[in-house]
């Protein structure tokens, strides 16, 4: 079958599948037009700020036009969070003193968070006498509730932390529901503390967010879901009052807390990224689903399986051989609009354990809210790609990747 025969079938294939993300989008789409009506946001929020930021508007309607979209209390959304990981460290050390223990109940966190939590003379959490325990999933990729409940047993923990995503382990994103599951059944538990949230790739993927099911602080970066491929840099931080007041010291001083910070270039981004990501997250997924379940038909596994609804924009599709997983790769990056004539390597990339090739021909570097992918060069062969701002884009694509690898096949 040729690569447009098959990119039509499955599309037929995906219709309603296709029809429940609009209806998604639509609902998110309304819940954030409300926050900035509600908040009446106006011309005068686009304005930029300089030196202390002393009453900045912008900067302060913007963390309430997030916290009401994400239904939550308060809200840190600020361009000096630089990744996804930064903004999760700022909330940990805002939350956590020495002394300290967190329970991640949901496996190993992701690679660029390991040295966050147990790097040893960098400033860790560890290196603070912070402890990091984490208990494995079970052989469902579910979080595994009598270990979860036997660590409650032998420790007092200040915080519970899920990471929503797979990262770079074979398993499912948690859907907002399973989330809070997770909420009720440790606080079934007796656990009294912290519940805490990495959203990354999740936001707008459902009609809820962790915050509106049990969360008490979710934190994501603005370069993936919620800038909607506009914002240029930045990360949020959302959930109770008390828990992001005290954030807020961290990511400042204890002096001034929320009451500082400004930015000279102006606001209009964050909030036109954000008015535009309930639509460009739905684009991601009908393009990730597309993409995964043309591949499927060619007999390559995809987590989440090609038959299940995606739980955020990201893809894990496992390879035969390291040849094609790096052409899989190559091909992303050859059908990008920036640096498409660029041949990609592996390389050490800062925060992982083994070499990586990423494709990331993106207007706003390494954004993967526009259609990037990457790999662990490692056994098994796994790529994982997410993003992508327009269907259209995904589409065409998917034809450079299937035309690719049946090439491929037939030299084979």
């Amino acid at each position: 079958m040729q690569a447009a025969e098959l990119i039509a079938e499955r599309e037929k294939a995906l219709s309603d599948r296709f029809a429940l993300i609009d209806e998604t989008s639509l609902f998110n789409q309304r819940k954030v037009l409300d926050a900035f009506r509600e908040e009446m946001i106006a011309l005068r929020h686009f304005a930029p700020s300089t030196g202390y930021g002393y009453g900045d508007e912008g900067r302060d309607a913007l963390g309430r036009v997030y916290a009401r979209a994400f239904g939550a209390e308060r809200a840190i959304v600020s361009p000096a969070l630089l990744s996804g990981t930064h903004a999760l460290t700022v909330a940990l050390f805002g939350l956590l003193k020495a002394g300290d223990a967190v329970l991640c109940i949901t496996g190993t966190p992701y690679d660029t968070l390991r040295g966050v939590v147990w790097g040893e003379g960098n400033g860790s959490l560890k290196d603070y006498n912070i402890a990091f325990d984490f208990v494995e999933l079970n052989a469902d990729g579910k979080p595994d509730e009598p270990a979860v409940r036997a660590a409650f047993a032998q420790k007092p923990y200040k915080m519970v932390y899920i990471q929503r995503s797979r990262g770079y382990e074979l398993r499912d994103a948690f859907t907002v529901a399973e989330i809070g599951k997770m909420c009720s059944f440790v606080r079934a538990c007796g656990f009294a503390g912290d519940i805490f949230v990495d959203n990354c790739y999740g936001e707008f993927v459902e009609k809820q967010e962790p915050t509106e099911v049990g969360a008490d602080v979710i934190v994501g970066s603005l370069i993936k879901n919620p800038g909607g491929g506009i914002a240029p840099t930045g990360g949020y931080i959302a959930g109770k009052e008390a828990c992001i007041l005290r954030i807020e010291n961290r990511l400042t001083a204890p002096s001034v807390g929320g009451e500082v910070g400004s930015y000279a270039y102006g606001y209009q981004y964050y909030y036109q990224g954000l008015f535009l990501a309930p639509h460009t997250v739905a684009q991601a997924l009908k393009g990730g689903l597309l993409i995964g379940a043309c591949l499927d038909a060619l007999g390559y596994e995809n987590f989440p399986a090609a038959d299940k609804m995606p739980a955020d924009i990201t893809r894990a599709v496992r390879f035969n051989t390291e040849e094609e997983l790096t052409g899989f790769i190559q091909s992303v990056q050859e059908c990008s609009p920036v640096d498409s004539f660029v041949r990609l390597e592996a390389w050490d990339m800062p925060g992982y354990d083994c070499k990586v090739i990423m494709a990331a021909g993106s207007f706003v570097q390494g954004a993967s809210i526009e259609l990037s992918a990457d790999a662990p060069i490692r056994k098994p062969y796994t790529a994982y790609f997410q993003g992508g701002l327009t269907y259209e884009h995904c589409r065409i694509a998917c034809e450079y990747i299937l035309k690719r690898l049946l090439r491929e096949a037939e030299t084979a």
